[in-house]
């Protein structure tokens, strides 16, 4: 007999934090796996709820949509401008 989901309200902190950093690590393409992955092993634990709240819903854009917003190339949807923001820099700071 197979056990029910758990839904995501009863996810501990450790295993949300977890998910989020697999999810980061494997995206669909190798430039987000690159630019995400970093990002979440240093921030995560870092992020405030809300900011955690955020995070979870950008893992779900398309790569095709994040990789243009992160690098510049198209404008940031004013939901995801803050931690696109913040995602950007990191990303930029890793390469200098």
């Amino acid at each position: 007999m197979t056990q029910p989901a758990t839904p995501q309200h009863a996810e501990t902190a450790e295993a949300r934090l977890k998910r989020l950093a697999m999810r980061s690590w494997r995206r669909g393409t190798k430039e987000m796996d690159l630019i995400l992955g970093p990002f979440a092993d240093a921030q995560l634990r870092a992020l405030g709820e809300d900011e955690l709240r955020a995070y979870d819903a950008l893992l779900s854009e398309n790569d095709q949509d994040l990789y243009p917003w992160i690098t510049g190339a198209q404008p940031v949807p004013e939901a995801h401008a803050a931690l696109i923001a913040r995602i950007g820099a990191f990303a930029r700071a890793r390469l200098r």
